[in-house]
């Protein structure tokens, strides 16, 4: 049998939280097809090569990928983020290169597959709380500029007493959009910028590493760190139950 992530408890509080969603009915073999979804995420092998212990592959992709197209993976990412410590959030980008496999044939739905002398990639964009918890993220093609995708990130985002990030995010747009959620913008500005930084708090700064571990941490994940899947919303989806596998140690009842 292989090498499974979740135990007993820890299935008890995640399949509470998918009853939850009212889009899942409570069958026994739902735990080791979850368990084989897990595998995937984590040595990023095809679905074909999921191990026959987990179930047919088959069956564990399509129930994937019902999954994600019912947005219940998200809504477990979401039900468990409600717990974020909010005095600071942290955000930053992090591409993904996107392996052959997830490219191919156009699709109608949203893919966020990016161009660029680099080949194809894929960039996160992800929050953090104080705690150096996920707090959300969005996903777009690689070429994106951080400082692009911020205003969509933060629109999403719950309020935050200081949002942090780096010089990525140098823009006035930015800065304003924080402001007006009544918050406050710790953004150092360029080195040719006129105004200087006189009014950023760089000890609060210094613990922008958070949002640096957290990628760290998902990209353990083979599934996170390259991009196999076709679709954003089943990449999405992914990178939602690995910041479910970050809360995890914070799971009460």
């Amino acid at each position: 049998m292989p090498r499974t992530m979740l135990t007993d408890e820890c299935w008890s509080k995640l399949i509470r939280l998918m009853l939850k969603t009212g889009r899942v009915y409570d069958k026994p073999e739902h735990r080791n097809t979850f368990e084989g979804i897990l595998y995937r995420m984590r040595v990023g092998c095809p679905w074909r090569d999921v191990p026959q212990a987990f179930g047919d592959w088959s069956t564990i992709y399509r129930r994937f990928n019902l999954w994600s197209k019912k947005g219940i993976l998200m809504q477990l990412f979401t039900e468990l983020r409600q717990l974020a410590d909010l005095e600071w959030e942290f955000i930053d980008g992090s591409i993904v290169k996107v392996h052959q496999h997830a490219t191919g044939a156009c699709s109608e739905d949203k893919e966020a597959i990016g161009k660029s002398r680099g080949g194809n990639t894929t960039k996160i964009h992800m929050a953090v709380d104080s705690s150096g918890l996920p707090v959300d993220f969005i996903v777009t093609g690689g070429e994106v500029h951080d400082s692009k995708a911020a205003i969509e990130l933060l629109e999403q985002l719950p309020d935050a007493e200081h949002v942090i990030a780096d010089r990525g995010y140098d823009s006035e747009k930015v800065r304003e959009h924080i402001r007006a959620k009544n918050g406050v913008p710790t953004i150092p500005r360029k080195r040719n910028s006129k105004i200087g930084n006189g009014d950023i708090d760089w000890c609060l700064y210094k613990y922008r590493h958070l949002v640096e571990n957290v990628f760290a941490r998902l990209k353990h994940y083979r599934s996170v760190a390259t991009r196999y899947d076709k679709l954003a919303r089943n990449y999405a989806s992914t990178l939602a139950l690995a910041c479910c596998l970050i809360w995890r140690p914070m799971w009460v009842d």
